[in-house]
């Protein structure tokens, strides 16, 4: 006789249950050796460090390339902010090498005017000018002395028909702010124009007067 279970039985509600995942506690249950468990763990935490150091040293990376990034751009920004202040400095320097070439240039143009007016003003009654002339500076006795420039110097020659007169003559070109170490020559007395006059020369040195005796006007005034 045949028979026929109509109820299901526990294995078939097992496999309609689905997949089961297998347990882990009732694995580790069956495990009897310490030193497998304490291996198992020991890897566990390996590699879970080396996960966290991983994770660590790349984000570590990324950081280190932006800042990289930044600090080449900045580089490149401070090396073209270079350029320029170069080439800034090598104008400048042409600049001022030629300002000083025409400062000297302008600074020798006024000295022989300078010169001429004060010992003009300088003449006092009774006394005339014969010559006025530069005396050759002496050449320098150090190679290196030569790219200055010495001081002029110069001779002035006159007659007087009063000796008090070239006196005051020697004390005001003494006073003059332009002119320094004035010292007298040989004097002697000649005749002109069947007069005796008193014939005498002076050396002096052409100087540089303070700002505050110098007087500048517009051009426009200085041709009137």
């Amino acid at each position: 006789m045949i028979e026929i279970n109509l109820l299901p039985s526990q294995r078939k509600k097992k496999a309609r249950a689905g997949v089961s995942l297998p347990s882990f506690g009732e694995a580790l249950k069956t495990v009897r050796d310490p030193l497998l468990i304490g291996a198992v763990a020991a890897w566990i935490l390996v590699l879970g460090a080396i996960a966290f150091v991983f994770v660590t040293e790349q984000g570590k990376i990324r950081s280190l390339q932006q800042n990289l990034t930044r600090v080449e751009a900045e580089h490149r920004r401070f090396q073209a902010v270079i350029a320029d202040k170069r080439r800034t400095e090598r104008l400048r320097d042409s600049l001022l090498v030629e300002l000083r070439s025409i400062r000297r240039i302008d600074a020798d143009r006024y000295v022989w005017p300078h010169i001429m007016e004060e010992v003009t003003k300088a003449v006092p009654d009774f006394t005339w000018l014969v010559g006025v002339a530069a005396i050759a500076a002496p050449p320098p006795a150090d190679p290196d002395d030569s790219v200055t420039t010495p001081p002029v110097r110069f001779q002035v020659e006159g007659r007087t028909a009063d000796i008090a007169a070239y006196t005051r003559f020697l004390r005001q070109l003494g006073e003059s702010p332009w002119i320094a170490n004035v010292v007298p020559g040989a004097t002697q007395t000649v005749v002109e124009e069947a007069k005796p006059v008193t014939s005498f020369t002076i050396q002096a040195t052409y100087r540089a007067a303070d700002s505050a005796y110098i007087r500048t006007v517009p051009v426009a005034e200085s041709v009137r």
